[in-house]
């Protein structure tokens, strides 16, 4: 019997592209044979985050590409998965003739936010704070902390915010929803969302992906043998690990804030910055011994599962936190842009499994106050968080090797359903 083939269709963003690759990983592994669609020059991270809608844009001229390749193709896919932001490919879909799953590499209380947003613009446009009445504990947002794609919507509309608004309404008509999440950690929004589903029997959370069997797959790169020794030769749970993820840079004035809070704290720490950080001059002499920067990649969920880190500085954007949940870190969150002060709410408020110690993208920090919070949060003040952390740590990898896997075997059993049913064959 032939196996199920599938096309994969990813947002080309490393805060997309990964998980769905992990999707990917995982299918294969099952015996699903995946094609997954790539341009050659198409990394967000080189724009940053307001590049994400002129690619999206550009992402749509792809159409009859796609249409040509499935069409021609020997062993055609009988689905395509793809990502929520290419919400267009609905339409691709229903012209090619097979089922379109959206791929969710957020969190559904995000989706749910978005959804709100995006069928109530007049509504929001009149009220600051705004009132999410129709959403599981009704939050309430102050404008500048709604996500970046919907705020650019609201306060300058044209013909690309207007069909990407279009586009993320058609990720509800799709044929199957994929999520990169864990019911432990949303459970009353990943319901709210399935209710307002199209198709609520082909509903599949399937994370945190980053913990699935991890004895099937092996965590991309390794440490570098400097930052390994020096995270070895540090106490148990002492260590603060601080990286923003891969788009956001630091201002000059946000890191010498930074600096001297983590100098002031005297907490033990890895900062990862950019290749030519702006660190004050001799920072790291001061803290030579106790703190360390890396210049560059790391192997992030090495490195926060690693026994002598208990602490992570974090923009907050979903794989970091599913990452540090997973890990059983406390989350120092800095919420800045897109989705990340949905998911600082998410986890400070209603996870209690973090703490604030700023918000926003152009706030600098009081180092005194930034340095206070953190030596409180990897000391005796941050027991009762840390308690929740390791809480969450046991149900998310329990929930991952457990309903998770359920849900992907379900998945790979829909795909071979459709494999006998593609009018491509």
């Amino acid at each position: 019997m032939s196996t199920p083939h599938i096309a994969v269709f990813p947002f080309p963003a490393q805060g997309h592209l990964l998980p769905l690759l992990d999707l990917t990983h995982h299918l294969c592994l099952r015996g699903v044979t995946v094609s997954v669609i790539v341009t050659p020059g198409n990394n967000v991270r080189d724009v940053g985050n307001s590049g994400n809608l002129p690619i999206m844009a550009s992402l749509r001229r792809l159409r009859d590409p796609i249409v040509l390749w499935f069409r021609s193709h020997p062993n055609p896919p009988v689905a395509l998965v793809s990502d929520f932001f290419l919400g267009w490919t609905h339409g691709l879909c229903d012209q090619i003739g097979v089922p379109r799953f959206a791929f969710f590499s957020i969190s559904s209380f995000l989706v749910s936010v978005l959804r709100f947003c995006f069928e109530n613009v007049d509504r929001i446009r009149s009220t600051d704070p705004v009132r999410l009445l129709d959403l599981p504990r009704s939050p309430i947002f102050k404008e500048e902390h709604l996500p970046s794609v919907f705020r650019r919507c609201l306060q300058a509309p044209s013909p690309d915010l207007l069909e990407t608004a279009r586009d993320f309404s058609m990720n509800a008509l799709g044929y199957g929803s994929v999520f990169n999440s864990s019911l432990c950690v949303e459970d009353e929004y990943l319901e709210h969302v399935k209710k307002q589903s199209t198709s609520h029997e082909r509903f599949y959370v399937t994370g945190p992906l980053c913990s699935i069997e991890p004895g099937l797959k092996s965590e991309s790169g390794s440490l570098d043998s400097n930052l390994l020794s020096w995270l070895d030769g540090s106490p148990d749970g002492s260590v603060l690990y601080v990286c923003f993820g891969s788009q956001k840079s630091l201002t000059q004035d946000q890191c010498r804030a930074l600096a001297l809070g983590l100098e002031r704290s005297m907490a033990r720490f890895v900062w990862v910055v950019k290749t030519d950080p702006m660190i004050p001059d001799g920072f790291e002499d001061r803290v030579s011994g106790r703190g360390i920067l890396v210049r560059g990649w790391v192997p992030q969920l090495l490195v926060l599962r690693h026994v002598a880190v208990a602490g992570f500085l974090s923009h907050c954007g979903w794989n970091s936190v599913l990452e540090g949940i997973t890990s059983g870190a406390v989350i120092l969150g800095w919420p800045m842009e897109a989705d990340q002060f949905v998911n600082a709410r998410l986890l400070v408020d209603h996870l209690g499994a973090a703490v604030r110690v700023c918000q926003g993208a152009e706030t600098v920090p009081d180092p005194d106050d930034l340095g206070r919070v953190i030596a409180e949060m990897m000391g005796e003040g941050g027991r009762k968080v840390a308690a929740r952390a390791e809480e969450l740590r046991w149900k998310t990898d329990a929930e991952a090797n457990g309903s998770s896997i359920v849900d992907l075997q379900r998945l790979v059993e829909e795909f071979g359903k459709l494999l006998s049913l593609s009018p491509l064959r």
